[in-house]
């Protein structure tokens, strides 16, 4: 009985941790939904819904939103077993985001001075989230590190998603003025993405009373992919 009440405390913490994990990978899902809902939705007849390689990096993309959401559910109910079986699946998919992207960045944009700053960034940050997703299944074995290394490999992608979260919202945004539209995407952008960084950096230090190292890591090949931007 004792060992019990000792434990309990651990016991307690897991918990936590694993409501934060689904709960982040629900809000990441429920954005990509929400700003890609034109084409899956309302406005399927668009020309970039008849754009094989769109679509292709479109099922990629959302393939693996939704695999992360269904992994850290699986973890959050108990089912592990079911959850490394998934593992290899993540995997591909993970591939397939990572070689259609690239291959949209090759045919669309024609070298690296003709993209703007964000979309330099997300160049490099497309290799960041590679090594991210690689490093978390070279740590699968260490949960601490597996479930870090995927979530900030997730946020890496976001850009896309919170850059046309007001898209659905057109229609009710028409009647204010050009400046006052964009000074309000770009706080949600900043705030927003900044702020899924931020949850885990709290996350951490409300369970560790530090910042764990994957975290430190992730974070640090993010703020270089931007660094690198803005320096160049």
């Amino acid at each position: 009985m004792p060992s019990t009440r000792l434990n309990e405390p651990e016991a307690s913490s897991r918990q936590a941790g694993r409501r934060y994990y689904a709960g982040v990978s629900g809000i990441t899902l429920a954005l990509t939904l929400w700003s890609f809902s034109d084409n899956l939705l309302w406005n399927v007849g668009q020309p970039s819904n008849r754009d094989p390689l769109r679509v292709i990096h479109g099922l990629f993309t959302l393939g693996w939103m939704l695999l992360f959401f269904a992994q850290a559910t699986l973890i959050r109910v108990g089912h592990v077993r079911l959850h490394r079986r998934l593992g290899l699946v993540g995997v591909a998919v993970a591939a397939g985001t990572t070689l259609s992207t690239a291959w949209l960045f090759v045919v669309i944009w024609k070298g690296w001075a003709a993209m703007p700053d964000y979309l330099q960034a997300n160049r490099l940050l497309l290799v960041v989230y590679a090594v991210l997703v690689t490093l978390g299944f070279r740590a699968r074995r260490r949960p601490d590190h597996h479930r870090r290394y995927l979530l900030l490999a997730t946020l890496c992608m976001m850009e896309p998603v919170l850059s046309r979260a007001f898209d659905p919202l057109a229609p009710l945004l028409d009647p204010l003025p050009a400046a006052q539209v964009d000074a309000a995407w770009w706080l949600f952008f900043v705030i927003t993405w900044s702020g899924l960084f931020l949850s885990l950096w709290l996350h951490d230090w409300s369970r560790e009373r530090r910042i764990h190292p994957a975290t430190l890591r992730g974070s640090a090949g993010v703020a270089l992919a931007w660094l690198v931007v803005w320096l160049l």
